[in-house]
């Protein structure tokens, strides 16, 4: 039977969303239901969930900044990088980036999703082959959807699978896409490994080090500082800022003549409105800290260990920590979310990654390890992690 359009709208459209309804219900049921909760300035709460990994973002020199700019500048940048949005704090911004890690040139951009899309877009195309990590984030994931490339998935870390691609792949130019450090496990992939295989075919590597910089490398340059990739003419590097650096917004780091490509060519750059003047002088104050200070990076490093070590004492499946990001491991969806719920109540805040967040499908923990967490605090979240399994019904050891 067929409805008239007259009938249809005599419902008030009621109706049009129904749909909605029934794959809510489905999420509920699946355990996949997600929140959003509002944080108050004056917590007492232990964060163990955000990506302050160097404690920055309270930093009162960060903040200031911020201020600072703020008064100065303005509370926005007024429109985007190419007519009002560019201020001298980003030019200098730019030029601090590209210093500290070591590369020619650097674009800022409004997010580390946004330099995402802006580099996978601007360099490929119909053209074009891309060969992508398996665990991919998701900003990547949604640059190789839009790229209108031919996209082959490889399996996670598979340096043998990423070669018969490039091998066998039926466009002249490709790009091999994968992170640094990934986010749900925080393994790190073998970039030297990949840069051999994509110099051998021509092809360019482009490496999101979200979760690297500031934690990897010499004084937190990075995973691709650390491989001695930064300065390779073929290999492209993207950032975020809202990490450690405790601001927010994004960056991608190369060749000039690849960071001029994308002033004229990346959509997210030129139509998006650019970065707060707040934002450009806090990273640019976090990036002086790190430099002053460059023992953080292996504070943060040191305390992902402590924690993964004293979790796996407890008998729980942890990873061991590449950076600053300790995965625990539980049986599922439901499970993670009442261990997150009950660690929260007792005052400590964890990550809870569950599908589709995960590309492995396993549901898990996620903590952060900061620079600024004490002994004491150490203690006081596997204590809280511990003792909330068994009133999750998690176990000691979930399967």
């Amino acid at each position: 039977m067929t409805v008239s359009t007259t009938e249809a709208s005599s419902s008030g459209g009621e109706s049009t969303f129904d749909w909605i309804d029934v794959r809510s219900e489905a999420r509920a049921k699946a355990g996949l239901t997600r929140r959003v909760r509002p944080r108050t300035a004056d917590s007492t709460d232990l964060d163990l969930a955000s990506n302050d990994y160097l404690g920055l973002a309270k930093d009162k020199r960060v903040a200031g900044a911020a201020a600072a700019a703020t008064l100065k500048w303005g509370a926005g940048s007024t429109g985007s990088r190419l007519v009002t949005g560019s201020t001298e704090l980003h030019a200098e911004l730019e030029f601090e980036l590209a210093n500290f890690c070591g590369s020619q040139s650097a674009l800022v951009f409004s997010s580390g999703y946004m330099a995402n899309l802006g580099a996978v877009t601007a360099l490929t195309g119909p053209g074009t082959a891309i060969v992508a990590d398996q665990h991919i984030h998701a900003s990547l994931i949604d640059g190789t959807r839009l790229s209108k490339a031919d996209v082959v998935v490889a399996d996670h870390c598979d340096v043998s699978k990423v070669k018969h691609a490039l091998e066998t792949r039926g466009k002249r130019r490709a790009i091999v896409v994968t992170d640094s450090v990934f986010s749900v496990d925080g393994d790190i992939a073998p970039l030297n490994e990949l840069h051999e295989v994509c110099r051998a075919n021509g092809s360019a590597l482009v490496v999101d080090d979200a979760h690297g910089l500031g934690v990897v490398g010499p004084g937190g340059r990075g995973a691709v500082a650390e491989a001695g990739l930064i300065k390779q003419p073929d290999v492209i590097t993207t950032l975020t800022l809202s990490k450690s650096l405790g601001a927010m917004g994004g960056a991608v780091l190369g060749p000039s003549r690849v960071i001029k490509h994308l002033i004229d060519t990346a959509r997210p750059f030129i139509f998006d409105t650019g970065l707060a003047p707040s934002s450009a002088a806090a990273a640019l104050a976090a990036i002086r800290i790190l430099r002053e200070e460059p023992d953080r990076p292996e504070r943060a490093l040191t305390v992902a260990h402590d924690l993964s070590n004293r979790l796996k004492e407890a008998g729980f499946q942890v990873s061991t920590p590449t950076a600053a990001v300790v995965s625990v491991r539980a049986p599922g969806p439901e499970e993670a979310f009442r261990w997150a719920e009950t660690c929260r109540t007792s005052g400590v805040v964890v990550g809870c990654f569950r599908p589709p967040s995960v590309p492995d499908g396993i549901s898990r923990l996620r903590l952060t390890a900061r620079a600024d967490l004490t002994e004491a605090d150490i203690e006081r979240a596997v204590r809280v992690i511990r003792e909330s399994a068994a009133s999750a019904g998690v176990g000691s050891r979930p399967r």
